[in-house]
């Protein structure tokens, strides 16, 4: 519980932090690199930022459980970033739905930056592309 309330105390603060994303460490990430499946979540001008990366799948469900309690712990816009994805299947879908229903009640608006379209067009073939907009910054 300690870590998550670091985690979105960090969100908070605009300036990246190696702890919240170990890849902005150079020695972490020249031992570890990043992943190639994965869903974290940054700071990013003010807003929570949650990546997608890779196939987001059932695989990422412990993941996508802290990404989410980060994210709307922190207060923060969120915005769902799927530039990375290269897969989302109905676990990701459940994911970002459970995500924008639960920001929603908290009054916390959330936007998608999908300029790959992989989450929009899954979005868009069960009819929930309209509830989440897209991110214009």
């Amino acid at each position: 519980m300690t870590e998550l309330r670091d985690a979105v105390r960090a969100l908070a603060d605009p300036t990246p932090d190696p702890v919240l994303d170990p890849a902005l460490d150079p020695a972490v990430a020249a031992a570890d690199p990043a992943p190639v499946h994965a869903i974290r979540v940054e700071a990013e001008y003010g807003r929570a930022v949650v990546r997608l990366v890779g196939e987001v799948d059932a695989a990422l469900r412990a993941e996508a459980s802290a990404s989410m309690g980060m994210a709307l712990m922190s207060g923060l816009p969120v915005v769902i970033d799927a530039t990375e994805a290269t897969f989302v299947d109905s676990s990701g879908v459940a994911f970002v739905l459970q995500l924008h229903l639960a920001a929603s009640e908290a009054g916390i608006p959330v936007t998608l930056r999908d300029p790959h379209r992989v989450l929009r067009e899954v979005l868009d073939m069960v009819g929930l592309s309209v509830l989440i907009p897209d991110d214009e910054g």
